[in-house]
């Protein structure tokens, strides 16, 4: 597992971003690593972008901000097109290829993987799980912490009314995972 790793979490409010940063930083924390989260709160929530940064690491972390990303998990194409530019030279970036035009990243700076998060969600049978989908698949390219952390922390960040979802969404998860693992 690396020994540092941060993220830009980026989409639509209304696509979970909030909730598959909270569920990294959750697992990361279970995992004994060492985590901030800064979520980002406004009017963009409501149908704008939306986005929160983690950072996990095996040591101490100096700040929450992020300016030059390792990583980021674009769910839409406006958030490709505003966080592309602050991942740094060789860092990855997830990309909902369901919502976004591969060609519009930049595969010659950064490592560019296309999952196509919605259809996948859809094939599970909920579409509001394509955020699951890319949390798995980022989590399998990365190693940032064990997927099967992930899958168990769901029960820290889903609220008790909906315990019901977990299996699908661990579900959600594992495609995610094994969507890139091809």
């Amino acid at each position: 597992m690396n020994s540092y790793q941060d993220v830009i979490v980026a989409g639509f409010g209304g696509q979970g971003v909030m909730l598959i940063g909270t569920l990294l930083a959750y697992a990361a924390m279970e995992d004994g690593q060492n985590v901030t989260y800064l979520p980002v709160y406004g009017p963009e929530m409501r149908g704008g972008t939306a986005n929160c940064t983690v950072v996990v690491s095996r040591e101490d972390i100096g700040s929450p901000i992020i300016h030059n990303a390792r990583s980021l998990i674009a769910m839409n194409r406006p958030s490709l097109e505003k966080f592309q530019p602050r991942v740094q030279d060789g860092g990855i970036i997830v990309i909902n290829s369901s919502l976004v035009d591969m060609e519009l990243a930049d595969a010659e700076r950064v490592r560019t993987v296309g999952v196509p998060a919605n259809e996948i969600a859809d094939s599970l049978g909920n579409t509001r799980m394509a955020n699951m989908v890319a949390i798995g698949a980022y989590v399998q390219l990365t190693g940032v912490v064990p997927l099967s952390v992930v899958k168990e922390s769901l029960k820290k960040v889903i609220s008790p009314n909906y315990a019901k979802m977990i299996p699908a969404n661990e579900q959600a998860i594992q495609a995610g995972a094994d969507a890139v693992s091809r």
